[in-house]
């Protein structure tokens, strides 16, 4: 498929390696046309052609790419990490508090990622009690082999036993019992400058499209029930 997006120039890679070095303002800002040119700007472009594939199958995610970028700028408001710019540029495609896609490019590596992460207490009890109702269906998600070897296994922070309203016994406990669910995948950093990089990103969000489908379906029309003040836990 051809999008007419050619990847980023290699100078995006100068850029970052030159900010890891200098990590600083002073260095920054008269090179902030640099990151404009070879960062933010292949970035906008890269998202407006997935956007033009989202449409297709899974219009509810088209973000508006302005919106979908993050911008560079940390925030070091509570880190003990004071350098002020991220070595990485991101964009996600989503709807507040629900899953959705996500990428980012850094010197490091090309990850693409989907699903839910660090949901709300109302959200997660509502995916735990929509996993623990329909479970058979998550795992046919899961065990489709075609979609595997593209994102691999659902990822994710877990609680150590049961949360508070579901039966330890339950044959999903180990579903349940996550705090996140995710299809995380690095991709080799090379990738980033070549045409390759739009095909290798947009297969994968076909791929996780099913399992972000499910989780946000219980999400979608019903309002959150009353929740257990320790549900989360």
């Amino acid at each position: 498929m051809s999008t007419g997006f050619p990847g980023f120039p290699p100078e995006m890679f100068q850029f970052f390696r030159g900010l890891k070095r200098n990590n600083r303002r002073d260095w920054f800002q008269p090179r902030k046309h640099l990151y404009e040119q070879h960062v933010k700007e292949p970035m906008l472009e890269l998202v407006t052609a997935l956007n033009g594939e989202l449409r297709k199958f899974a219009p509810q995610f088209v973000t508006e790419p302005k919106k979908a970028v993050f911008r560079i700028y940390r925030d070091t408001r509570f880190s003990a990490d004071k350098t002020p710019y991220k070595l990485h540029a991101a964009a996600s495609f989503w709807r507040h508090d629900a899953g959705g896609f996500y990428f980012s490019i850094s010197l490091d590596q090309v990850e693409v990622a989907g699903g839910i992460y660090h949901p709300a207490p109302e959200t997660m009890y509502l995916v735990r009690s929509h996993i623990a109702e329909s479970h058979k269906e998550l795992r046919r998600i899961l065990a489709n082999e075609k979609n595997r070897k593209l994102v691999g296994d659902l990822q994710g922070d877990e609680l150590s036993r049961a949360p508070k309203g579901f039966a330890p016994q339950h044959p999903a406990l180990d579903l349940i019992k996550k705090k996140d669910w995710i299809l995380d995948v690095s991709l080799k950093p090379s990738l980033a400058t070549t045409p390759k990089l739009y095909r290798e990103i947009l297969d994968r969000f076909r791929a996780m499209a099913p399992l972000i489908e499910y989780l946000n379906r219980p999400l979608e029309s019903r309002k959150p029930p009353k929740v257990p003040l320790d549900a989360r836990f």
